[in-house]
């Protein structure tokens, strides 16, 4: 049944500056509708006429034989008909569609499933064309001024501190083996071999590599969730079991979510020398002395912390949401919109003060079950985005821009270099998305009602090392619509 008809065909419009067109919307799914445009056949006549009048007597019409402008009409029209049709079907579509975005409530995700050059003018009667597109779902906002929020707080050590600042120093130090006998801790390097196994059959064999230790561990196509935990303590020569999860990439789709043992056998262990801290050394980090590179890693701190207390909220707001209301989300939605809402992601962790390093590893994760990390993501966009709407939050060139500041300072880099790179990763629209969540969030944040809550170990120990390697071998398979998959995403932190 049609769920809503804009505009009937009504030639009066055009003297309004509208298209005269009728648009018929009707349900075709979870978040997907169908949509009909009719323009009648007055628009097209009436541009036909307007092309042939303008090189009839403009006199754009050479044809051999006759001086310019005095070709019969009839010829000027059979000859130059393809050219005219070609631009007539191009400027009715581009106005239909137009007229379609300023007069429907859409909100399209995507462009539709449209392609302009199948579509073909009619010799006779009104032009109809027909697509689907994917929306976001509709529902109502529950009320989010004044919500009672956990805000989960922790004060840094000067432990802390100096533990971070030796990870900005690594990536200068020099790589040296433990003592003979030494033990793994974390942050340690090893150099290992791993083996997988289903039961008692051996699925894959990687030969000597060296990995980071640290809390989980993220294969091509597996996580390891505790990886870092069970190793502390190994010495060289010995090896340590692990449960790995294996992810929805993985190349065998018969092992998709199963679990595997993991063997790592440990060759050796290693760590970082750090380099001495000389006067050049600091002005890389554009600070000038010790006293300022420990302010500049304590606020780096502090901006991952609030990160993580922004991730919270966001999934407060969205639980309190999902309360009243339920999202289902279609497979071939989550695939479609799963590289921009990683893409989203990224802004996110940028603009919350991690590094590149980090913010990969994490992706790694992420991109294990991109199914449900995309529907937990997307369902906080949905969310964010009509909070926006209400409170008619818009973003201009000038935030984008102030933004890209931001982030060039707190890399060390120059404005220029890092807005190129955004455009050439085809970033700048997930940053303005990015930015207007934000600007959301704050609104209810601005109003809400806090409790403080400490900030957990586990909360604090989520870093992650990543390795190529594959617990299965083969090309990795990305995730494919499935029509009779509906995939419910639950929210996540």
């Amino acid at each position: 049944m049609a769920e809503d008809i804009t505009a009937t065909i009504d030639p009066s419009l055009a003297d309004a500056g509208k298209l005269p067109q009728q648009v018929e919307i009707t349900d075709a799914g979870p978040c997907k509708k169908h949509v009909k445009i009719t323009v009648g056949r007055e628009v097209i006549d009436g541009r036909f006429k307007e092309k042939y009048d303008d090189l009839y007597k403009g006199g754009g019409a050479q044809l051999p034989g006759f001086r310019p402008g005095k070709a019969p009409r009839k010829i000027v029209e059979r000859k130059f008909k393809s050219a005219v049709q070609e631009e007539v079907r191009r400027e009715v579509l581009m106005a239909s569609l137009q007229q379609l975005a300023e007069d429907s409530n859409l909100a399209p995700l995507a462009p539709p499933n449209l392609n302009p050059e199948q579509l073909v003018l009619p010799e006779e009667g009104p032009f109809v064309y027909e697509f689907d597109v994917e929306v976001r779902p509709e529902f109502d906002l529950p009320e989010y001024k004044g919500m009672k929020l956990k805000k989960p707080v922790h004060t840094f050590t000067e432990k802390e501190i100096t533990a971070e600042k030796q990870r900005y120093l690594e990536n200068f130090g020099e790589l040296k083996d433990k003592p003979e006998g030494s033990t793994v801790e974390l942050n340690d390097l090893i150099v290992t071999s791993l083996k997988t196994y289903d039961g008692d059959k051996e699925i894959n064999s990687v030969d000597e590599t060296t990995i980071r230790v640290e809390t989980k561990l993220a294969l091509a196509d597996s996580v390891i969730a505790d990886f870092g935990n069970k190793l502390i303590g190994a010495k060289a020569g010995e090896s340590r079991d692990f449960d790995l999860k294996l992810g929805e990439t993985v190349a065998d789709q018969n092992l998709r979510g199963k679990t595997l043992k993991a063997t790592f056998s440990i060759k050796g262990i290693k760590t970082v020398v750090l380099p001495e801290m000389t006067q050049a050394m600091y002005e890389a980090f554009g600070v000038r002395n010790d006293d300022q590179m420990t302010e500049m890693i304590a606020a780096a701190l502090e901006r991952n912390l609030e990160y993580r207390q922004r991730q919270s909220a966001r999934t407060q707001v969205l639980n309190a949401v999902l309360t009243n209301v339920k999202f289902d989300l279609p497979r071939d939605l989550l695939i479609s919109q799963a590289t921009r809402t990683l893409q989203r992601r990224v802004m996110e962790m940028r603009s919350g003060g991690m590094n590149d390093q980090q913010i990969e590893a994490r992706m790694a994760v992420l991109r294990q079950n991109v199914m449900q990390s995309t529907a937990a993501a997307l369902m906080e966009h949905f969310v964010l985005q009509k909070i926006a709407e209400v409170e008619k939050i818009e973003i201009e060139d000038g935030d984008i821009d102030r933004e890209i500041g931001r982030i060039a300072m707190q890399n060390g880099e120059s404005f220029r270099k890092v807005k190129a790179q955004m455009e050439r990763d085809e970033l700048i629209e997930a940053l303005a998305t990015d930015l207007l969540e934000r600007k959301a969030l704050d609104v209810v944040l601005a109003h809400a009602e806090y409790e403080e809550v400490p900030l957990t170990t586990g909360e604090l120990e989520d870093d992650v090392a990543s390795m190529e390697a594959q617990a299965v071998p083969g090309e990795l398979v990305q995730p494919k619509a499935e029509p009779a998959a509906i995939t419910e995403g639950e929210p996540q932190s």
